[in-house]
């Protein structure tokens, strides 16, 4: 039986989702950080869960031909992957996309994840900072310890630039009682806002000082222009709204994913967020949607976005499980005939609520386009959506976040009829 604190000889097997890698110590999985399928690893053992032991990897008896030198502290948020030569990286995410819905879902996928790549620096166009005392960074792995931003290359160095004069500022104000800031800047970083979160109040006058440090820009929103197709979309949206953060992917994934909608169709967009995906569908393919999303920021920025575009969008800000069991509710009083041809969602990590998944089917698209930041929600769900008629047709995957296990899959459900 393994211990905290023991040092164990390992075969590192295949990756686990999360980032670690799985291998064995007489029958018990472990799983590794620090390690690259193939290597053969002194790993110290850092607790016991669940029958399950979690270790770093130490020394490196055998090497991987993909091991490089971590161009930054692998525990700094966004780095874990910092060791591993980029084009295994996507490798490894394909292999654990394919592992987890042969797993979680039982499902078989029609053929390899191609896994888009994104340059390794300055592609972040969103972040949320954490602030201790005057210093502001992201945690180290599993702390609330602060490291800075810059050598993880996630961000441009003008706006690294920028958040030093920030936190510059902030010294110079002695404002210690702040805890978060959020970053939001459009893809070619003409407009950088921020939203500053405290433990108290700040006055106003504080707040307009913070905001005037150079290389910001007056928010709270920013906006973005895409080209897809020869079409453009206009959007903007608000520093506290989600939005994909990959300023080298965005358009990418998001013609992807439009051009799976046919051309003229009635979508139904759940989590529709500032309207990518649902501006891009009524725009690019003169498709009619009706878009869904609950949070007030966001929602308020899919309004703006869908009127200024011009396009048949009718947006909702409400719950999707509400929505989505009135549309299941008006197929069921139409002989079944379904209204909406194609249903696009874009859920949290967490996934689909079972309710919207159960009323998601019940509309009885002929289509359904799920895009998912997490593959093991995105498996279990692609289980129920395949046992309820529909056939995986194609699955495909962004790398939004190198450098780290994340990566955003879009898989295609045709209905089987």
């Amino acid at each position: 039986m393994l211990r905290p604190g023991q040092i164990v000889p390992l075969a590192i097997e295949k990756p686990a989702a999360g980032g670690r890698m799985i291998a064995r110590a007489n029958g018990q999985v472990v799983l590794v950080a620090g390690a690259i399928p193939g290597e053969h690893v002194r790993a110290r053992v850092e607790r016991i869960g669940k029958g399950v032991a979690f270790a770093d990897a130490v020394e490196i008896d055998d090497a991987s031909p993909d091991r490089r030198e971590p161009f930054a502290d692998p525990l700094c948020g966004g780095c874990v992957w910092g060791h591993i030569a980029y084009a295994r990286q996507l490798a490894i995410k394909s292999q654990v996309i394919a592992d987890a819905f042969a797993r979680i879902g039982h499902v078989q996928l029609p053929s390899a994840v191609h896994v888009a790549p994104s340059p390794e620096e300055g592609y972040r166009m969103r972040a949320r900072l954490h602030v201790r005392g005057t210093r502001l960074g992201f945690f180290r792995e599993g702390t609330h310890d602060i490291c800075d931003v810059r050598p993880t290359r996630q961000l441009l160095p003008s706006t690294c630039d920028a958040l030093d004069r920030l936190q510059a500022r902030i010294r110079s104000l002695g404002m210690t009682d702040l805890r978060e800031i959020e970053l939001s800047e459009n893809i070619d970083a003409s407009e950088r806002v921020v939203n500053i979160d405290a433990a108290t109040a700040i006055d106003d006058r504080l707040v307009q000082k913070l905001s005037a440090v150079d290389g910001l820009t007056e928010g709270p929103y920013v906006a973005d222009v895409l080209t897809i197709d020869g079409s453009t979309l206009n959007l903007r949206r608000h520093v506290r709204a989600f939005f994909q953060g990959n300023r080298y992917l965005l358009t990418g994934l998001v013609s992807h994913v439009v051009e799976r909608v046919p051309i003229g169709s009635a979508v139904l967009d759940l989590y529709a967020g500032a309207g990518l995906f649902s501006v891009g569908a009524g725009v690019v393919r003169g498709a009619w949607v009706v878009a869904v999303e609950g949070d007030r920021f966001a929602a308020d920025d899919l309004h703006a976005n869908s009127a200024a575009s011009g396009a048949h969008i009718t947006t909702v800000r409400g719950a999707v499980e509400g929505v989505a069991t009135g549309y299941a509710r008006n197929v069921s009083r139409h002989a079944g005939r379904p209204m909406i041809e194609t249903i696009i969602v874009d859920p949290p990590r967490t996934g689909m609520s079972r309710g919207a998944l159960e009323s998601l089917i019940a509309v009885g698209a002929s289509r359904v386009i799920y895009v998912s930041c997490d593959v093991a929600t995105l498996a279990r769900d692609a289980r129920r959506i395949v046992d309820a008629g529909y056939r995986i047709d194609r699955a495909d995957a962004f790398d939004m976040f190198p450098n780290t296990p994340h990566v955003e899959t879009v898989v295609v459900f045709d209905l089987d009829h």
